[in-house]
Order: C-alpha cells, then structure tokens, then sequence
C-alpha cells in the first residue's frame, strides 16, 4: 500500500475503463462514472482490503486476491489480464492487473468504510492500538482451536496472512498446533511482539512477494527471502546450532495450508 500512496496521492484520475465486471463481486456499473475526475486523497489499510480514498468522500475498495497487482504503465494498449484501466490526469496509466480473478473492486462512501459488510466485523489491525495480549488472551479464552486457525481468524485480528503468522510464531517459539486456550500472558505479548516485528520488517522490505504479487512500482518484494522457517521444510534451523541439536524445519498440514516451523523451539506444550 505504500507504494501505491507513495505513487498515487494527490493524482487526478481523468477516466477510468472496466475491461470486464467479474472479477470475485461483480464490479459496479457505475463505477467508471463514479471514480472518473476525482482526487486521489488517501490510501488506508483495513485486514487484506485496501480503501482508496477519493475526493468528494467515495472510496474505491481494492482486494488483490491471489494474483491481484496494480502496475504502473505509460503503454496505451492493455496487458494480458488486465481488467481496470485508470488514466491519470497526467497522461499516463494505472492497471489492475488479475490472471485468476479472485481480487475485487468496489464502491463504498468513505463515511461508512467501517459498516461495509466485508469491513465490518474485521477485529483490531495488528499495528494498531486495540491489537494487545489482553485482547488476543480474550480471544483465545476456552477455544481449543490451533493458535494458528485463531491468528487467521479475520474476526480477531484483520490481515495476518499465512507466511506472516508461521513466521511470527517462529519468533515467539509457539508451536502452530498449540490449542489456543494454553497460550500464557507472558507468551501473548511475546507474540504481540513478534507479529508486529514480522510485520513492519516485510513493510520496509516491500511484502512477502509470492510468485504472483508485484508492487505498484512492477518490481517485487524482498521479504521472501528472511523467511525463517516458511517454504523451508528440512532445512537447518535458523536458530539451532547443527546436528545434533538442529532437527530441521518441519511442514505439516493446517485445515488444508501449510505450517512450517522448528519442533525444536516451537512445541506444544
């Protein structure tokens, strides 16, 4: 998000074209007409959806999905898969870039972001203020559900992603298969801790980049490559000293996603 605020804020949009409305919700008939001649005025995070917001209190509603990508393009004719074009007041193009379909545009006026009903019941922004041990405590109270089910939960914390919970999980040494309701103060907020460093890390490196995530600017991001355990089954642990002591980092299944994690620093009790 922040390279699209970085690139965006402030900038016209002279017109926009819907190449074809369905995408994962159908995109608004109305939506060319409603975004075209406004100003770009802020950009504002909420869980994995991106509010754009524009002058005269409308906002557009981005989720990328899978394969989602917003490039930057002065080339007149549309790329392959690219279903929204905006042309900016400048001259040049912002394209919505979607091979699978699975991202999502839509229209919600920006004083009522917060009632929409895919924002709506969204729980605290792991950055944010409301986001505590206290609260993730609470939340964990008498759920023997995996810790990990419950960080992904988009009802207790808005936005964790699967790399970014099993790599904040590697930091705070809980294994993902812990029932959530044996999850101690102590390593609440050692968690807290974690998600939030793993978090600001892949802002400033750019995102977590899987194969089909480019940034605004069309180049990718480098988080992927301080991953610590994900994506590295049977590698050595970052943090064990070697055979003996290393076990490797293992891979197992969770409600159809992987985990990956250190059975050596991370256990389930």
């Amino acid at each position: 998000m922040r390279g699209m605020s970085n690139a965006l804020q402030n900038r016209i949009i002279q017109h926009a074209t819907v190449h074809r409305h369905d995408l994962r919700w159908r995109i608004p008939a109305s939506f060319s007409q409603t975004v075209s001649g406004r100003r770009i005025t802020s950009f504002l995070r909420r869980g994995k959806y991106i509010l754009v917001r524009l002058s005269g209190e409308m906002s557009i509603l981005l989720h990328l999905g899978m394969s989602g990508k917003i490039v930057l393009d002065s080339e007149a004719t549309p790329a392959p898969h690219e279903h929204v074009t905006f042309h900016m007041i400048e001259g040049d193009r912002v394209a919505y870039v979607d091979p699978r379909r699975f991202g999502a545009l839509g229209l919600v006026e920006t004083a009522a972001e917060e009632t929409h009903p895919l924002l709506r019941d969204m729980g605290p922004e792991p950055l944010g203020p409301q986001f505590t041990a206290a609260t993730l405590l609470a939340a964990c109270s008498g759920r023997r559900a995996p810790l990990k089910s419950i960080l992904l939960d988009q009802k207790i914390v808005a936005g964790l992603g699967n790399i970014y919970v099993a790599e904040a999980l590697y930091r705070a040494d809980l294994h993902p298969a812990l029932p959530a309701e044996a999850l101690t103060r102590p390593a609440a907020g050692k968690l807290v801790k974690a998600i939030r460093t793993v978090l600001r890390e892949a802002v400033e490196a750019g995102g977590s980049s899987l194969r089909d995530y480019v940034r605004p600017e069309g180049d990718m991001g480098y988080f992927q490559h301080a991953w610590r355990v994900y994506g590295r089954a049977g590698e050595p642990c970052p943090r064990c000293p070697g055979p003996p002591g290393c076990m490797g980092v293992e891979r197992m299944v969770q409600s159809g996603r992987s985990s990956f994690f250190c059975p050596r620093h991370q256990k389930t009790g």
